[in-house]
């Protein structure tokens, strides 16, 4: 029997059978349900926002063994869990109403903290380290501090969606000769991404607030479509070659894709 583990945020309700129970035990700090399938050939571990289940075969795994694969597997469940609570926290945060110093910005899934400067410039310059900050020209009123503050990293913001976007794009592109004649960079309100009949593909700039990974598949996708046009099983086994886990990618977008969508201008 193999043992492998993963996360992912799907419901397994139709694949299992009734056969389930909850383990507590007072070394771990989570709970855990194990749940038994007749389609399971071997053990692995789910993790979801509010619980952790052990998806294993009906028979030959014994709770016991199952308890001692779950103890091995402690560290990463904890940190998975921690993960994803800082998700739920990021999409759940308001957006800003002033850019002021200590202000929380969002930036590939994560919250960052912004600082401001003074700058010789005569407009505002974004940089990122490991926090943002937005210097200031010297001479700039302070009631127009905040909306120039927000002009300026929107204008970044877009800017860092292009370059990730060819990042992505530069790694994925040559294997299959899925090369875009050209890519855009958009502000739309109910679209990640599109591709035209020629290869030209279009973004979303609004992914640049999501994990880095969820970006990433936007494009794989709009690739993808360069070479097949409709969402057939042959268009979703080539995007399973590059992005093998893309199904957890996906369900982000419909699952945590509309908070993001509050960012819009």
């Amino acid at each position: 029997m193999k043992y492998q583990y993963s996360h992912c945020y799907s419901d397994f309700g139709r694949d299992l059978k009734t056969l389930s129970s909850i383990f507590y035990m007072p070394t771990l700090s989570f709970s855990y349900q194990i749940k038994r399938s007749a389609r399971a050939t071997r053990v692995r571990i789910v993790v979801k926002a509010d619980n952790v289940e052990v998806v294993a075969p009906l028979h030959g795994v014994s709770d016991k063994r199952i308890a001692q694969f779950v103890q091995e597997k402690r560290q990463w469940i904890e940190q998975t869990l921690a993960k994803i609570a800082q998700t739920i926290q990021v999409q759940g945060s308001p957006i800003p109403d002033v850019y002021a110093q200590g202000t929380e910005i969002l930036y590939r899934g994560q919250m960052y903290t912004l600082a401001i400067g003074v700058t010789k410039l005569k407009r505002v310059k974004i940089d990122f380290t490991d926090c943002f900050t937005a210097y200031l020209p010297d001479g700039l009123l302070i009631e127009q501090q905040s909306d120039a503050i927000k002009k300026a990293l929107l204008q970044w913001l877009k800017q860092q969606t292009l370059v990730q976007v060819q990042v992505a794009v530069s790694q994925h592109a040559a294997s299959k000769k899925l090369f875009p004649r050209s890519i855009t960079i958009k502000s739309q309100k109910s679209r990640w991404g599109s591709c035209g009949f020629q290869g030209d593909i279009n973004i979303n700039w609004l992914l640049i607030l999501a994990p880095p990974e969820v970006l990433e598949y936007v494009v794989v996708h709009e690739l993808c479509h360069i070479q097949v046009k409709n969402h057939s099983q042959q268009f979703w086994d080539l995007v399973t070659e590059h992005l093998p886990d893309y199904k957890q990618h996906r369900r982000w977008l419909k699952t945590q894709g509309r908070s993001l969508m509050a960012f819009h201008e």
